[in-house]
C-alpha cells in the first residue's frame, strides 16, 4: 500500500503514540516509511511515542530516526523521557546517540528536568554524562534545581560527580 508522506507520518506516529510496536513496524517496514516522516503537526513518531515503550523507541532508532531531532521548543526526545522519568526510554535513546546535553529553548538540560521532576534514577544516570556547569537562561546549573526544587538528596548526588 502506498501512502502519502502526510498520511504515512499520521500513521507512524499515531502507533508510536499509542505505544503500539506491531504496527509501527507493519508501517515502517510494509510501507517503507522512514522513521523521521512527520505528522501534520511537524512531530516524528520518536516525538510523540509512549514514553514508557522503549521497545518503540529501539525499532524507531534501528530504523533509523533521529535520536536528536528537537521540535520549536527545542524538545528533544531526551527531554520528555527525562521529563517523565521513563529511565529504560532514556538509556535505549542515549545508546543510539541521543545528546544529553542539547538544551532546549530555556536552556534547560535533561538533568535539569529530570532534578525538577524528581526523578532521582534518572539523574543518577544522566550526572556522569551531564555538563553539570551547563546554566539554563535563568542562570541556574543543575545544583542550582536541585536546591531551588528543596531536594538535599540531589545535591549531594550531583556534587559527587562534580567533585570526583
Amino acid at each position: 500500500m502506498v501512502l502519502s508522506q502526510m498520511d504515512a507520518g499520521k500513521a507512524l506516529t499515531a502507533a508510536a503514540a499509542k505505544g503500539n510496536r506491531t504496527e509501527v513496524q507493519r508501517i515502517l517496514e510494509e510501507s517503507r516509511v522512514h522513521p523521521d516522516t512527520p505528522n501534520e503537526f511537524g512531530m516524528t513518531a520518536l516525538q510523540v511515542m509512549m514514553m514508557g515503550n522503549s521497545k518503540i523507541a529501539s525499532l524507531l532508532l534501528e530504523k533509523g530516526a533521529d535520536p536528536n531531532v528537537q521540535d520549536k521548543y527545542g524538545i528533544a526526545p531526551v527531554h520528555d523521557a527525562a521529563r517523565t522519568g521513563f529511565l529504560d526510554t532514556l538509556r535505549v535513546l542515549v545508546e543510539y546517540g541521543a545528546s544529553v546535553n542539547t538544551p532546549d529553548q530555556s536552556g534547560a538540560l535533561p538533568i535539569h528536568i529530570a532534578i525538577r521532576e524528581g526523578h532521582r534514577k534518572v539523574v543518577e544516570f544522566l550526572a556522569p554524562q551531564s555538563n553539570l556547569k551547563h546554566a539554563n537562561i535563568s542562570g541556574q546549573t543543575a545544583i542550582d534545581v536541585a536546591r531551588a526544587s528543596g531536594a538535599p538528596d540531589m545535591i549531594d548526588l550531583l556534587f559527587a560527580y562534580i567533585h570526583s
